[in-house]
């Protein structure tokens, strides 16, 4: 269908530029992404990109033999599909549907055009591409040097600052997969956090009861993060 809501349910499209959000609003189209839904694989060709509304996506590196971890996360504040304004029609990483939501698509030739064609469009997504980055280099050292509570932590807080109230939708297995470790790891370490009171987590859905204690236990990797998108994209994050 096409887009039925306000720009502002996605931060990179609220902060387009008039004109340009008038040129794009034709061909943009809302739609419903499911849990676990695969938005593109590796090495496979986009032909779309996302800019998430209420969901949040996964990105994950996976290797030769299956397994995957996740090295970024991406919801209302940014967009799937950065690859394709860099210069690559592929990328080595799978998008993956993290909790479920609506999601606005837009052609991916159309992206490219716009990034060539504006400058406002050029300077937001080079921004927000730096900003990821960010987020990709401290997953690769926080997966490296910190706990797998740690990990979770900063997993927890991240999804939530994507989100709208405290509740996540995950299931232990798809939670495994993202921080590339066994079930049986996540099943001791969300039982931690749940006896210390900062989650409740039963049947796939996690609610974050305690946020204070959760960022007191997490490692500087969140905060980095924060502090960096917070830096280069602060009018975004204010809408």
């Amino acid at each position: 269908m096409y887009l039925a809501v306000d720009k502002s349910s996605n931060h990179l499209l609220a902060a387009l530029p008039r004109i340009e959000w008038e040129r794009w609003h034709p061909q943009l189209e809302l739609v419903d992404l499911k849990l676990g839904q695969v938005l593109y694989e590796s090495s496979g060709k986009m032909h779309s990109v996302y800019f998430p509304v209420n969901a949040i996506v996964s990105l994950l590196y996976v290797l030769e033999n299956g397994s995957s971890t996740e090295i970024a996360v991406v919801g209302n504040e940014g967009i799937v599909g950065v690859s394709l304004f860099m210069g690559g029609e592929t990328t080595p990483s799978r998008a993956v549907v993290q909790s479920a939501g609506k999601c606005i698509r837009l052609n991916a030739q159309t992206l490219k055009s716009e990034f060539s064609r504006s400058l406002p469009v050029m300077h937001l997504l080079l921004r927000y591409t730096q900003a990821l980055l960010t987020q990709m280099t401290q997953t690769a050292v926080c997966n490296r040097h910190h706990s797998l509570d740690q990990q979770l932590c900063r997993w927890l807080l991240l999804s939530m600052d994507r989100l709208q109230g405290n509740h996540l939708v995950m299931t232990q297995e798809l939670i495994a997969n993202m921080l590339g470790v066994r079930r049986e790891g996540v099943t001791e370490t969300a039982g931690r956090l749940q006896m210390a009171g900062l989650i409740s987590y039963a049947r796939g859905k996690i609610e974050i009861l305690d946020r204070i204690g959760l960022e007191s236990r997490t490692c500087e990797c969140y905060q980095v993060v924060k502090t960096e998108y917070d830096r280069l994209l602060p009018d975004l994050l204010a809408i």
